[in-house]
């Protein structure tokens, strides 16, 4: 960037590579909206939520009026938005909390998007509406207590009784799930079917549906501005309209779990942003010998090598974006996304944690509360293990799952 006399300007220690530039009008409008919600509703407020255990749900209407549910999504109420656009609404959302975005990316891209992509248009037109417009809810039950990174070993099942399904088992570590006015459930269907002996099904699971019960994981140390929820389900009975009729087989959850991936992709350099600028104001006001401890070699290798990941994750993530909107990105790339940001946000984040001292394990700064979201992201959405075995298939054509 070149200032008024030609002269090239120095480069901005919060956008070293200037990706602003790279960026749209929309785009950066999209940004600075969400930047603006997340610096006015969330930050002044988020210690207290994350002491509490409390998430705030006086948000909801606020974030749906900003169209953030299902952004990506088109018509239903949905603003229809880019995948480029939707990334860096999830970057702005996690610089305020993983919890929040969390609480975004499960309405959008798993609860709202497994609906869009597989359900009916009477399901369609019934809950999308009304989640776009956060009057409803979703949850997205996949994750068992025993299967988590092996879903093809789930134990939930429903069997086929009349024209109904009776649905049994349950779900764990589920985000929203206490608060959610639908569950979208995978189980294992019965021969009964008429599909292959054991294909997996997705079920809409409405609130108050007789034996439909949640109970709230308590006593969490990493997101805890956030409800993570078991689910039961105790004969629970569904008319044949509850099944999503447009997939079988875990295409279906694998489909929606890659949706959110995405948004991790952005949404972990959030945190780490925001730890990277927290350290760096810091380590240019606190002295010691004298002196501010930005003045030291050891702390400015720290902020460079800070700064070179958080830039290079941006620039990934912004490629995967237009790769997205292109309609070229697969499955491997967006673990490629989610390996690298989260790996390396969670690395800045205990980084930054170092220059703030004994400070940076209260709640008067923000980083020891990203680091323990981060060590919910690094294993919710595919662990690190697990991207790590799908690029190495991508690599050597060899699956190393078993």
């Amino acid at each position: 960037m070149k200032t008024s006399n030609g002269v090239v300007a120095a480069p901005n220690p919060l956008d070293f590579l200037n990706l602003d530039a790279l960026l749209s009008p929309d785009e950066r409008l999209v940004r600075d909206t969400v930047r603006s919600f997340v610096n006015d509703r969330i930050k002044p407020n988020i210690g207290t939520w994350f002491d509490e255990g409390r998430f705030p749900r006086e948000l909801i209407p606020e974030i749906a009026d900003l169209g953030l549910f299902g952004m990506h999504l088109e018509g239903y109420g949905c603003a229809g938005a880019s995948a480029v656009a939707y990334g860096l609404a999830c970057l702005e959302l996690e610089a305020g909390d993983s919890g929040i975005r969390s609480f975004v990316s499960v309405q959008g891209s798993l609860a709202m998007y497994a609906i869009y992509a597989f359900g009916s248009e009477e399901q369609k037109n019934e809950w999308l509406p009304r989640m776009a417009s956060g009057k409803a809810v979703g949850c997205f039950g996949l994750t068992e207590w025993d299967f988590g990174s092996d879903p093809a070993g789930m134990r939930t099942t429903a069997r086929r009784s009349g024209g109904d399904y009776v649905l049994n088992g349950g779900k764990a570590w589920i985000t929203n799930g206490g608060i959610a006015d639908v569950a979208v459930v995978w189980a294992r269907t019965d021969p009964e079917d008429g599909h292959r002996s054991g294909a997996v099904r997705g079920f809409l699971v409405p609130r108050g549906t007789k034996g439909f019960r949640t109970n709230d994981i308590e006593r969490k140390i990493s997101l805890r501005a956030s409800v993570t929820s078991e689910l039961v389900f105790e004969d629970v009975r569904l008319p044949a309209d509850a099944v999503l009729p447009n997939v079988s087989g875990l295409r279906g959850p694998l489909a929606c779990l890659s949706e959110a991936r995405y948004g991790i992709v952005w949404g972990s350099l959030g945190a780490a942003r925001t730890c990277y600028e927290t350290a760096l104001e810091y380590a240019k006001t606190r002295i010691q010998f004298d002196k501010p401890i930005g003045a030291f070699q050891l702390t400015q290798e720290k902020l460079v090598n800070m700064m070179l990941e958080l830039q290079k994750g941006q620039l990934v993530a912004l490629h995967l974006g237009r790769m997205k909107d292109d309609g070229k990105i697969t499955p491997q790339h967006v673990s490629f996304g989610k390996l690298n940001s989260v790996r390396e946000a969670l690395a800045i984040c205990r980084e930054a944690r170092t220059i703030l001292g004994a400070s940076g394990i209260t709640l008067e700064y923000p980083i020891i509360r990203h680091m323990n979201n981060l060590e919910s992201v690094l294993t919710y959405e595919g662990t690190s293990e697990i991207h790590t075995l799908i690029l190495g298939e991508a690599l050597t054509g060899i699956a190393a799952y078993k």
